[in-house]
């Protein structure tokens, strides 16, 4: 299905009255909301082609119908997204499960959904159906030269797809590691590994990134390979210029200071995007904001102040993207509020007195610092985000409208009540 322009423009007329009363707050302070509506309105959530389907655990999964059974569907279903709140505007691919087999005709029908590619993702964590060799014992870190060079040109075709469309980096997560003490040579498996992925930097085009995923635990749990920030900073720093680091925000131990991760490699300039989700004991893939809102701006309040201070383009120079899995919700739904509780951090962030906070750390008033902090953090920004998304020709509010439409039933009329998302 498709939202036109009507029914989006005939639902906001519905909302515009309610709306503009909560946004006449900010008219006096049209010096502060203007510069943050404009940011608002460049910033852009790219939306992963796995997370359009129901997630699920070890013990089951339950589908709601109407899932996306091609790429071409998943396509359509970021494109809704898009329509809705003009700030999913990218979609990001992993490798194997959608593989484009037109590639041409894959980017008019995105670009005809308003839409880019953005990193595409490989898997070597799988086993795949027509594979030769198992990774089962780790794939750019394997004690057999054949298995790594597999996993090599698995990265290399992806960068391959990439370039047909149209994307400039790839993202590598290793789910390398070991199970059990004594298992695996720590040495040997990292300088493994960095000869493997100094292989696939090679590969890579001149204006392409490499993003060196990390994960603290799973599906190893006595190693990883790339288990934390710092490993990460270490292989993107002896690959080179092209390489960084990639912060995925359930891959973390618990309370972990992952603002003052960021902070430090924006500050040496490794720090190469996100995965957004949110957490309560480990890597969860919940709902972005969902459990730890505070967190997500303090995140952001480090990345505004760290890439102002760099000059760095808040819109494009660092790669956003959702990285959730949705077992209970609608897929479509989540990622709505998913990417509005990316906007309202961000904007909240966008909203605290740089000048009083670092005169309050410089005079050592931890007082004055976190009133400051906490100010912007309890300041209603959800008009501006709606403003945002009005002025840039989406939904005042987008779940409220998705449920209106009642797009999800649309969809299983249209798909069917059994599908299943491809890849999951």
């Amino acid at each position: 299905m498709q939202i036109e322009l009507e029914h989006i423009s005939d639902y906001n007329q519905t909302q515009l009255e309610g709306h503009q009363r909560k946004l006449s707050y900010w008219t006096q302070e049209v010096a502060k909301a203007e510069p943050v509506i404009q940011k608002l309105i460049e910033f852009q959530v790219a939306i992963p082609s796995w997370a359009l389907g129901t997630g699920g655990t070890r013990f089951g999964r339950f589908p709601g119908g109407g899932e996306p059974r091609s790429l071409e569907e998943k396509i359509a279903d970021v494109g809704l997204l898009h329509a809705l709140n003009r700030a999913s505007g990218a979609i990001s691919l992993h490798i194997p499960w959608d593989i484009p087999t037109d590639p041409q005709a894959v980017k008019q029908l995105a670009a005809q959904n308003g839409l880019r590619f953005d990193a595409v993702n490989s898997n070597t964590f799988q086993d795949q159906a027509d594979q030769a060799l198992s990774y089962k014992f780790g794939s750019l870190q394997h004690t057999d030269a054949a298995v790594r060079q597999q996993a090599i040109d698995h990265n290399i075709d992806v960068i391959k797809h990439g370039v047909e469309l149209g994307s400039d980096s790839l993202t590598v997560w290793l789910s390398d590691g070991s199970c059990f003490p004594g298992q695996l040579n720590f040495r040997k498996a990292f300088d493994r590994t960095l000869s493997s992925l100094a292989e696939i930097y090679a590969a890579l085009p001149d204006d392409w990134k490499l993003f060196v995923e990390y994960k603290a635990f799973e599906p190893n749990f006595y190693s990883m390979t790339v288990g934390d920030w710092g490993s990460s900073f270490l292989f993107a720093s002896k690959l080179g210029p092209k390489a960084y680091t990639l912060v995925d925000l359930g891959h973390h131990l618990p309370n972990a200071n992952i603002e003052q991760i960021v902070a430090i490699l924006l500050h040496q300039g490794k720090l190469g995007g996100f995965h957004f989700n949110d957490s309560k004991y480990g890597d969860d893939d919940l709902t972005v904001g969902s459990i730890r809102p505070y967190q997500l701006f303090l995140i952001f309040t480090e990345l505004v102040d760290g890439m102002d201070a760099r000059g760095m383009n808040h819109a494009k120079d660092l790669g956003w993207m959702i990285d959730a899995s949705h077992n209970v919700k609608d897929p479509l739904e989540d990622l709505l509020q998913s990417v509005e509780a990316i906007q309202l951090a961000y904007a909240q962030a966008l909203l605290v007195d740089r000048e009083a906070l670092e005169e309050a750390r410089e005079a050592n008033d931890p007082v004055r610092a976190q009133e400051i902090l906490q100010d912007a953090f309890r300041t209603d920004v959800r008009p501006l985000v709606a403003e945002a998304r009005r002025r840039a020709g989406g939904s005042l509010n987008p779940l409220g409208l998705y449920r209106t439409l009642d797009v999800r039933q649309q969809l299983i009329g249209e798909r069917g009540a059994k599908t299943f998302a491809t890849g999951l």
